[in-house]
């Protein structure tokens, strides 16, 4: 049996332009986001609390689908496209029909449209031109702009409001497929990566979360980290003095806290982090002449600094262990916390060429602070602290706001704008008897609209009654 290749491209066709294919793959993109915001992501989580959340199995089967890394994931950009192609197709299957709807409004009805309109009215008039001049004034007064449309054997008002609302539904797919237009360059073109820096340092090298590293047409400096407390001595916030360093120069700066990054050529700096890294800053201690009590001296030393304290006698800052511990005739660093610290310096003679290990507090079978010329007493010591950094280059970004923006203006005309439309035409029933056929319909909101249709109706023979009573007379020309 022969294959009709025009069969097979027109039920493609009609599959993916099908409001149920359209639906079926936007749920399956909502129930996939979803997933990527509960499982743990990379590289936002780190590699720590991944391995401590899920077993080595689970996390292995995790990162091979590709759910730790949704929204860069092959799959979940396919099916992007595909949702965009099914939307394309949808709109290109219905538009034109919409467009007529929309440019060629239907504004003379036929006598097969007014007995199957759902909502009308008969008013009795006693002229065609009484009818016409009460419908005219009723729909001014709700704020409508009536116009006289002269039909093949008879003259008929026609109103209308918030017309464009029958294109929302486009606004709404043009906003969607700039969504997902931005989400397909940034898993295409975007990445994001993580770069620490303590004071002081700079970068223009950052790891990416496949393990490779990113290299910036420019640096990143950091001059101040820092965290501010609650009472209760939990943290609020952080924050990071960030600079921009191209060519030499200093470009941008900016103080930057979570949720307010540093944006420069399209590259975004996040405070993700912040925390001791376990190395000294600075040493505050005194040091008194074993020789000479009266002799006293205040130092500040950073690590592997040298400072004089007489002409023959120098001090070195040669070790700091914030947490340490002796095992095995050895000192070791149990954490980063300042739990448990220990200093180590070198006190050297210049005459002599000796060198004396002080460790403070002494180590048993490694202090000789009994050897040393000077006693020591620290006084403070200030840490050296990280501030982690989120760095993201999302490129389709631009898009995705706008779409956000458009979608936002789409679905207020969706839900909140209705397009109505009234006609008035006189017309006579079966026994000759003249009358106004007022009828109306509206695309969302019926029972709003019915309470407009019947104030309207009440306008009208409220202005009927009027011009029976005063014999006003015409006001067609200044109306129209």
């Amino acid at each position: 049996m022969a294959v009709d290749p025009t069969r097979i491209r027109r039920q493609l066709w009609q599959t993916l332009s099908s409001i149920k294919t359209g639906v079926i793959l936007l749920i399956t993109v909502v129930v996939l986001s979803a997933a990527g915001t509960i499982v743990l992501q990379r590289p936002v989580t780190e590699p720590d609390e991944m391995e401590r959340a899920y077993s080595p199995a689970v996390l292995s089967l995790l990162d091979k689908v590709g759910l730790t890394d949704v929204f860069h994931a092959w799959w979940f950009v396919a099916l992007m496209v595909l949702v965009s192609l099914s939307i394309v197709a949808a709109s290109v299957e219905r538009f034109p029909n919409a467009w007529r709807y929309f440019a060629r409004p239907y504004k003379s009805p036929d006598k097969a449209f007014l007995q199957a309109l759902p909502t009308q009215k008969h008013i009795a008039i006693a002229d065609e031109e009484t009818g016409l001049v009460a419908a005219e004034r009723a729909l001014h007064d709700l704020g409508f702009k009536p116009e006289r449309v002269v039909g093949k054997d008879h003259l008929s008002i026609f109103g209308e409001r918030h017309r464009i609302s029958e294109m929302a539904v486009y606004i709404v797919h043009a906003s969607l497929l700039l969504i997902f237009f931005g989400g397909i360059v940034d898993a295409l073109w975007g990445w994001r990566a993580f770069v620490s820096l303590t004071r002081g340092q700079k970068a223009s090298i950052v790891d990416l979360r496949n393990g490779k590293q990113k290299f910036l047409p420019f640096a990143v400096r950091c001059d101040g980290a820092g965290q501010e407390n609650y009472k209760d001595g939990s943290p609020q916030k952080w924050w990071s003095q960030l600079v921009v360093v191209e060519d030499g120069r200093e470009i941008q700066r900016k103080e930057i806290v979570v949720n307010d990054p540093l944006v420069y050529r399209g590259v975004r700096f996040y405070q993700a982090s912040y925390g001791p890294t376990g190395k000294l800053d600075q040493l505050m201690l005194s040091a008194n002449s074993t020789a000479n009590p009266a002799l006293r001296k205040d130092l500040t030393l950073s690590l592997d600094e040298t400072a004089a304290l007489d002409p023959d006698t120098t001090v070195k800052l040669a070790e700091f262990i914030p947490d340490y511990v002796v095992r095995d005739n050895q000192v070791y660093t149990r954490s980063n916390d300042v739990a448990n610290p220990a200093v180590h310096l070198i006190v050297s003679s210049n005459k002599s060429g000796k060198a004396v290990n002080v460790w403070l507090p002494p180590l048993e079978g490694f202090a000789e602070n009994a050897q040393s010329p000077y006693q020591f007493e620290v006084q403070d010591l200030k840490l050296g602290y990280f501030t982690g950094l989120e760095v993201s280059h999302e490129p389709g970004q631009w898009a995705v706001w706008t779409g956000v923006v458009l979608m936002g203006i789409g679905l207020t005309f969706v839900f909140y704008v209705a397009h109505t439309r009234f006609w008035a035409v006189p017309v006579r029933d079966a026994k000759g008897k003249l009358g106004l056929w007022v009828g109306g319909t509206a695309n969302r909101n019926r029972e709003a609209f019915e309470e407009r249709f019947r104030e309207l109706t009440e306008t009208i023979e409220t202005e009927l009654k009027s011009q029976r009573v005063t014999g006003a007379p015409s006001r067609v020309a200044s109306i129209a």
